[in-house]
């Protein structure tokens, strides 16, 4: 009988496992997965417990119950450097949990990124006497949904204890683990005051980084819908993602999504060992995710702003006191986003006065649910007009700016743009369009003049309009100024816009994921946001 399938933490099929079958303590027989990961067996139903072996994985055993009409999902883990804290977002002096998985002894250390990488502390050297036990153990099935419940089995003792402090200082944290061969992994780590501290509250995108984490084999991008009945074997052949040609497998509109956990590493979010603020963004995944959002952090300490962190799950349950802040920045790619958070921010604007820096690209895009240790995306299909727009249910000739917009309103309506196809992987400079606008302050530039030509950003090279890039809509406010626009082909460049309230708040946006990257090494980006931060906290 086929009794189920064997795949790593991605949900890659794997072969050559062994299984050992054993039932009320007396052996019944040895198989091996096939290079589906299948496993075969001539086996009645019935309980049995599994020990699974491979060179290069952590061997564990299960118990299972087997029912031929429903193979079960085997999950081993491979033998690397990964960890995470939980929770991953704290107040200073909240204690978090780090949950390390290593094949060797790892010495642990807390850091602070800013616009240097400072030691904090030392946290140790981990390892126990027993062999290979810090190899941590991962749940069977689908645990993007559940959380890969590491420090479960076999911790807690108080001589040993993996929980540490949040320092006073707010801020973006890393944990720095070096296995004894060598191999180095960090992971982040947001910590908010534990009282406001700063005129300016910075939005870490938490929620973006996990609809990109696809670890466990899924994310919203992979497997969005579910995991497949079976593991995949050649992504390109086994995945909807590359075989139906839309790069998604989103449902129907009004379909439920299965949830996202917050509990797994987020490989994506990895720092290099050595790297500076000032240094190119290597990679796909880092440079719209935590290592990007850095390179702000590291130009406000540059520039003398001091700011509080927080992170998404804060905003949306009023850990973040918005009335104690003058500015609130969003950074980089923040388009995940609860209807909550929304509705916080805009009252906030619209009628309190606050002012709000949108210093990124595809903002505010899609609809999420969230409760602390899960989030749920409200991901609705998408039509041949464009992945970044969604038709009117009540109107199928009607265009709306965005998910967000389908279910909430458009994100336009608070941050004056939406992102549209147009521009999508491309980057450029922008171009002057409105030189006598304060933002221009000091810049030298004139009307038509370019600037934003330099960036650290490598995925999608080539300025600071780009990656994804945001315009003007119907729905952007009455009185949104147009004072930039990126250079990006058909049109698709970022509009960089600024509007006021009656209230006296003011929203300033740029539209442009790639931007943060150049604050740092372009003059002219450099000068123009100081000069927004410098009159909003006026």
């Amino acid at each position: 009988m086929l009794v189920g399938y064997v795949s790593d933490e991605r949900y890659v099929a794997l072969s050559g496992v062994a299984l050992e079958f054993d039932r009320d303590g007396a052996f019944v027989c040895v198989v091996t997965s096939t290079p589906r990961g299948a496993v075969y067996a001539d086996l009645n139903p019935g309980t049995y417990q599994v020990t699974l072996a491979k060179h290069g994985y952590g061997t564990k055993r299960v118990e299972v119950t087997l029912d031929p009409s429903m193979p079960y999902q085997f999950r081993l883990l491979s033998d690397s450097l990964l960890g995470f804290v939980w929770p991953k977002w704290v107040k200073s002096g909240d204690t978090g949990e780090f949950q390390v998985h290593s094949p060797e002894a790892y010495r642990l250390s807390l850091w602070r990124y800013g616009l240097k990488r400072e030691f904090v502390r030392l946290l140790g050297w981990h390892d126990e006497h027993g062999p290979r036990a810090t190899v941590q153990i991962t749940p069977d099935g689908d645990y993007s949904q559940t959380g890969v419940r590491w420090n479960r089995v076999g911790y807690g003792s108080t001589h040993h204890s993996q929980c540490t402090a949040a320092p006073e200082r707010s801020g973006l944290y890393y944990f720095h683990s070096e296995g004894e061969s060598g191999e180095f992994f960090s992971f982040p780590w947001v910590v908010a005051p534990a009282r406001p501290t700063a005129p300016i509250a910075v939005l870490a995108s938490t929620n973006t980084w996990n609809a990109y984490n696809n670890y466990g084999g899924r994310s919203n991008y992979i497997c969005a819908a579910g995991l497949p009945l079976t593991p995949i074997a050649n992504a390109r052949q086994d995945l909807e993602r590359y075989r139906g040609g839309s790069f998604f497998d989103w449902r129907s509109a009004d379909e439920d999504y299965l949830p996202l956990s917050f509990e797994r590493p987020e490989p994506m979010n990895h720092i290099p060992q050595g790297v500076e603020a000032t240094d190119p963004i290597r990679g796909r995944q880092g440079c719209h995710l935590a290592p990007a959002e850095w390179r702000l952090l590291a130009w406000m300490e540059r520039q003398g702003f001091d700011y509080d962190f927080y992170a998404d799950e804060q905003l949306h349950t009023g850990a973040l006191d918005l009335d104690a802040y003058r500015v609130l920045i969003l950074s980089t790619h923040p388009e995940y986003w609860s209807r909550d958070m929304y509705r916080h921010v805009k009252s906030w604007v619209d009628d309190r006065g606050g002012q709000l820096l949108y210093l990124g690209g595809n903002g505010i895009n899609c609809e999420v649910e969230l409760d602390g240790e899960t989030m749920l995306c409200r991901t609705q299909l998408l039509s041949e007009r464009g992945a970044l727009g969604t038709p009117n249910p009540d109107n199928p000739d009607e265009w709306l700016d965005s998910r967000f917009h389908r279910r909430v309103e458009s994100e336009a309506a608070l941050l004056g743009v939406a992102c549209t196809e147009t521009g999508i992987m491309t980057a450029a400079p922008y171009r002057v369009v409105d030189a006598s606008h304060w933002v221009f302050d000091g810049t030298g530039l004139n009307t038509g003049d370019v600037f934003g030509t330099a960036c650290l950003h490598e995925r999608c090279p080539g300025g600071a309009s780009g990656h994804e890039t945001d315009k003007r809509s119907a729905q952007s406010p009455a009185g949104t100024v147009l004072l930039g626009k990126g250079l990006n082909p058909d049109d698709g460049g970022a509009e960089i816009v600024f509007y006021e309230r009656r209230s006296g708040g003011a929203v300033f946006s740029v539209g442009s994921i790639t931007y943060p990257a150049s604050l740092l090494v372009d003059d002219a980006v450099s000068r123009i946001t100081s000069n927004v931060l410098k009159r909003f906290l006026q």
